[in-house]
């Protein structure tokens, strides 16, 4: 994040993040089983990520260092004190589709798609193979794209890439601003329709910064408000914890799976976002992405 120190000068505080190292971290600390496919550099700044992955009990299932740079992104707030984010990537582009199947788990209940995937043609390709492995070992897949068209030069090609992936996905979590980049001329309820009538999509999650998040399935609709925490950190990582917290709540009640996450009516859309919206409250909670556990979340949900 950027700072300033009193003589125009820009100073910077790293804090550890990008959106699947956090939400695989907010996974593990709610009490599941959770590893991390994704490059991670040799340099310092991947011994710096090492350490909240360690910390949780995450795996990291690719245990071989890559030697480019740590990707960065650099974040400031807005007026509503929303992050915005401007990204140097590298490392996380080292992916290598032969290497990265054979790290994945012979057993495998859920697979999670990072936003940079669809980003360029090659990678996404390569990706998508991994995707395909992930769900012939019978993985629930689970999409949150993070759209971003400052990163994209070509945002009609990325926006079919991102269509391949998105017809992969069981579990699709998207914010307001992604639907309105994606197609500003459409309502939230008809995105909503049109990702469920994809080939896979059983379940669409909006969310709507600080006016909570709306849930969508074949059998029904909710919404949910915020949890605001007693002392406002910021809303680095909020998306990725609401996600974690969500597929938590559904594996819990064996709902996690192909075929029974359609069914979710009202009252079980409603609980479930919820659970998200108490461990992404608790994270804005504090400064940088640091997610709850499971105890904690419990606390505000008995309180």
């Amino acid at each position: 994040m950027i700072g300033r120190d009193g003589e125009n000068q820009i100073v910077m505080t790293a804090h550890q993040g990008g959106s699947p190292y956090n939400c695989a971290i907010a996974l593990a600390k709610l009490g599941n089983p959770t590893g991390f496919l994704c490059p991670i550099s040799a340099d310092a700044f991947g011994d710096y990520l090492l350490g909240p992955l360690q910390a949780a009990g995450v795996t990291t299932l690719l245990t071989e260092r890559v030697a480019e740079y740590t990707t960065l992104a650099v974040v400031n707030f807005d007026a509503n004190r929303n992050a915005r984010y401007g990204f140097y990537r590298s490392a996380d582009g080292a992916i290598v589709a032969a290497k990265a199947i054979a790290a994945l788990p012979e057993n495998l209940d859920l697979y999670q798609i990072g936003g940079f995937c669809p980003i360029k043609p090659d990678e996404a390709a390569i990706w998508l193979e991994i995707v395909a492995a992930a769900a012939a070992r019978g993985a629930t897949i689970s999409i949150d794209p993070n759209v971003r068209p400052s990163l994209v030069d070509d945002f009609a090609g990325y926006k079919a890439r991102l269509s391949s992936f998105l017809d992969t996905a069981h579990v699709v979590k998207v914010s307001e601003e992604d639907l309105e980049a994606l197609d500003a001329a459409k309502s939230i309820e008809q995105h909503a329709a049109d990702l469920l009538a994809r080939p896979n999509c059983e379940l669409v999650v909006v969310t709507l910064g600080d006016q909570g998040s709306r849930a969508f399935t074949a059998a029904g609709k909710a919404q949910a408000a915020i949890y605001a925490p007693p002392e406002f950190g910021d809303t680095v990582g909020a998306g990725d914890s609401l996600m974690a917290g969500i597929l938590s709540w559904l594996q819990e009640r064996g709902l996690l799976k192909p075929g029974k996450l359609s069914g979710l009516g009202a009252g079980a859309l409603s609980d479930m976002l919820r659970f998200g919206a108490v461990v992404a409250g608790i994270n804005c909670g504090r400064k940088g992405c640091k997610p709850p556990t499971r105890a904690e979340v419990d606390a505000v949900l008995t309180a």
